[in-house]
């Protein structure tokens, strides 16, 4: 099995977990803070498992630019919902 074929296997399971999971908790963690609320500890230990994973799979994006524009909105999304969550909590205070 070629790297390429390896590759399109990690990242057809990769997507499956983003709609089944990571996307449907991000769009729920970021309704929750565009309400003005603040982040959980689980929402917190979720986020940062997610960006700890961002960096295990960065060389995966980078080998497969056609996936460029996704990985690009998934990291905006999170980048939203860390700045609206850092907002809340500077209005909390």
């Amino acid at each position: 099995m070629s790297n390429s074929e390896k590759d399109q296997g990690v990242i057809l399971a990769l997507i499956k977990r983003l709609e089944s999971q990571r996307l449907p908790r991000a769009l729920d963690i970021k309704e929750k803070v565009d309400a003005g609320e603040r982040l959980s500890e689980p929402d917190i230990d979720f986020l940062q498992q997610v960006f700890d994973d961002t960096a295990r799979i960065k060389p995966l994006a980078d080998r497969n630019p056609e996936y460029a524009t996704l990985v690009t909105r998934v990291i905006q999304l999170y980048r939203e919902i860390t700045e609206k969550s850092l907002e809340n909590e500077k209005n909390a205070s």
